[in-house]
C-alpha cells in the first residue's frame, strides 16, 4: 500500500486502514486525502495515585502499565476497551478507572476494530467452519488478502483449498 501512495503522490504515513481509506479515496474521486495533525501528547512526569485525575490525550506509558499493575495484580492488560475507557473519561479518577477494569477486562469485544482484519477473518472463518484448521484459514486468509477488494470472510474463500 505504501508503493501504491509514493506512485501516485499520497501520503505514506498511518495505520493500514488509513491507508486504505486514503487509497480507496483517491481511486474512487481522484482527490487526494491530506492526513490531519495529530496534537502533540505530552507524557505525564508526576506521580501516578489512586486520587490523580486522567488526563486529557491521556499517553499510555509504562508509568501507566507499572501504576495499573500495582493497583490491580501482575495480570494486568491494557486492552483497547480499558484504553477507551480511560481517553474517553479524563478527569475521572484513577481510583475510578481501578475500579472499572475487571468489568471492562471480562468482557469480549463486540468488533474488532479495522487494523485487525486478520484476526477479524480467522474468528469468522472459525464461526462458518468448526472442523477446519488452522492451517486451512491461513491459507484461505492469505488468498484472500491477495485479491483486491473486501478482507472479509465469505464461504467461497474455501475454494483455493481445493485446489490444493
Amino acid at each position: 500500500m505504501q508503493a501504491f501512495c509514493q506512485a501516485h503522490g499520497l501520503a505514506k504515513s498511518g495505520s493500514k486502514a488509513e491507508l486504505n481509506q486514503r487509497i480507496a479515496n483517491f481511486l474512487r474521486t481522484g482527490k487526494k486525502l491530506v492526513p490531519k495533525k495529530k496534537p502533540t501528547k505530552i507524557a505525564r512526569t508526576e506521580e501516578l495515585t489512586l486520587e490523580s485525575l486522567i488526563e486529557e490525550n491521556i499517553i499510555f506509558s509504562e508509568k501507566h502499565r507499572a501504576f495499573f499493575k500495582q493497583e490491580l495484580g501482575e495480570s494486568f492488560r491494557f486492552k483497547v476497551a480499558f484504553q477507551k475507557w480511560l481517553k474517553s473519561n479524563p478527569g475521572k479518577t484513577y481510583r475510578e478507572a481501578v475500579l472499572m477494569y475487571p468489568d471492562i477486562a471480562v468482557k469480549k469485544p463486540e468488533k474488532i476494530d479495522a487494523q485487525f482484519e486478520y484476526n477479524t477473518y480467522i474468528r469468522d472463518f472459525f464461526i462458518a467452519n468448526k472442523d477446519r484448521s488452522l492451517q486451512e484459514a491461513i491459507v484461505c486468509w492469505k488468498h484472500k488478502k491477495a485479491l483486491p477488494g473486501s478482507n472479509k470472510y465469505d464461504v467461497s474463500d474455501l475454494s483455493v483449498l481445493e485446489s490444493r
